[in-house]
């Protein structure tokens, strides 16, 4: 490429045109790698012909609009979508939960709230011959041992009903030495009631009141949140609500009244994913990008969930939860339950993969406006390439630590890795991982292609209507070093 002298600028003349070679556009296309000679790499273009004028395409705070075409473009795929989802809302939307008579078991049990007033040590031999109530549900195996315990010394409670039509009433409640959990006076509990039982055994302490110290957590996340991302972090928490209610209010709901809880859960999933990515996004073509890159991904989870969900025949009915819930609502499909909670659950960290490629290529962009797709792409790739090795472990140990007791258990007896991994109980949190995971690895590449396709075709300004045999206008001789980008 031939190298131009430097020339000195000349005056400018009135009546002059104001208009340089914008966004660096004389540079190759189809490379990463704008052309010294004739554009400097910050977006200055100079005529070289008598009276021209100097333009600048410095790129500062937000990215400038798409054009009408790419907008249009957009639309023509989102629109459809969210009318879609829409639709599904209207159709799938439940009316009140179907009502059940109460089992009397885990968490479907009557409660109350009440308060220990008094608590006095006494043997356990003399309280256990006399017919006290020991605490702890007789269903688990920590209630069974306390029945069970003979001596040693033991805690006599007298709790306080506070709620209820039974508010004042007093009952006791023994506690063996050996129980996790130990009454103390003054303490707030949550007490169990069961009508058909016994007088002097209808209440019984099941847990504590924690409602302070997790409103509490609550507030100082939140305060956070606002502190470090103002407004944004406001807009965060307020998307952050209405996927709590579209979770509570419809995705729930409409999966006890019997709807197919896949489909309910891609409705669901969908409606969160735009509520949440352009509230806290903005209305933009970025922010457009990254939903479209999230809902490809989501259905690429989608697929693999419904293979290898299937293929390795989880019936996702392997714990006391889903039993019980299995036995109030047979109709429930559970291995679909399984696969909603796939899709719902990988959606979170997708908005955050999406989001992040999304942001990455636009500036990218503004950095270099001459850098072609393909340029973009292969820059964009290597911050995704991070991004995966981080999101993939986090997800990974995740999903590890939430299964830590049951690993645990499988530790204790002594079971070969193959043997733990083809238990149902863990085959179900595998292919979660798994699945999760190719969807999140997915979004990186299809993601950013999309991004680097949809901001290098952009053209607006006045440089896009440029004459298309016209020839790249030299850069001045004195400025061919580049500058750090």
């Amino acid at each position: 490429m031939e190298q131009y002298p430097y020339q000195p600028p000349e005056p400018h003349r009135p009546g002059g045109s104001d208009q340089g070679v914008a966004d660096g556009h004389g540079a190759r296309e189809g490379s990463g790698d704008a052309a010294p000679a004739q554009v400097h790499p910050n977006g200055h273009g100079h005529s070289g012909r008598p009276g021209h004028t100097h333009g600048h395409s410095h790129s500062h705070g937000p990215a400038a609009p798409v054009s009408k075409h790419l907008r249009k473009v957009i639309a023509a795929i989102l629109v459809p979508f969210t009318a879609a989802v829409l639709v599904g809302l209207v159709v799938l939307w439940p009316g009140s939960a179907p009502a059940h008579k109460r089992s009397g078991v885990g968490f479907d049990r009557q409660t109350q709230q009440a308060t220990v007033t008094r608590v006095v040590e006494v043997s356990c031999k003399s309280v256990n011959a006399s017919g006290g109530t020991p605490a702890g549900d007789p269903a688990t195996a920590e209630g069974t041992a306390a029945q069970q315990q003979g001596g040693g010394t033991c805690k006599k409670a007298t709790v306080q009903v506070d709620t209820g039509k039974d508010k004042g009433r007093t009952f006791t409640e023994i506690v063996q030495p050996d129980q996790t959990r130990q009454l103390h006076r003054g303490e707030k509990v949550v007490v169990a009631y069961e009508p058909s039982a016994p007088r002097e055994l209808q209440y019984a302490v099941t847990d504590v009141d924690r409602k302070f110290p997790m409103a509490l957590l609550a507030g100082i996340f939140a305060v956070a949140v606002v502190v470090v991302g103002r407004l944004r972090g406001v807009m965060a928490l307020v998307a952050l609500a209405v996927s709590f209610l579209v979770l509570t209010l419809f995705i729930l709901p409409a999966i006890l009244e019997g709807a197919n809880p896949l489909v309910v859960a891609v409705v669901g999933s969908s409606a969160i994913m735009l509520i949440a990515l352009y509230m806290c996004h903005g209305l933009s073509a970025r922010t457009s990008v990254a939903v479209l890159g999230t809902l490809i991904s989501l259905s690429l989870i989608g697929a693999l969930g419904s293979l290898f969900i299937g293929w390795a025949a989880l019936t996702g009915n392997t714990d006391d939860s889903t039993g019980l819930i299995h036995g109030l609502y047979p109709s429930i499909d559970m291995s679909g339950l399984l696969l909603a909670g796939v899709i719902i659950g990988s959606l979170g960290v997708l908005d955050d993969v999406t989001v992040t490629q999304t942001s990455a290529v636009w500036e990218l962009h503004e950095a270099n406006p001459s850098m072609g797709w393909r340029g973009l792409y292969r820059a964009g790739i290597r911050i995704g390439r991070d991004h995966i090795a981080s999101v993939v472990n986090t997800l990974v140990l995740a999903y590890a630590g939430a299964a830590l007791p049951l690993l645990l258990l499988f530790s204790i007896a002594q079971s070969s890795v193959g043997t733990v991994a083809n238990s149902e109980l863990v085959a179900e949190e595998i292919v979660r991982t798994l699945v999760g995971s190719i969807g999140l690895v997915a979004s990186v590449p299809v993601t950013t292609v999309l991004a680097a396709l949809v901001v290098s075709a952009d053209r607006t300004g006045p440089a896009a209507a440029a004459p298309a045999g016209a020839q790249p206008a030299p850069a001045r001789g004195g400025r061919g070093r580049r500058r750090k980008q």
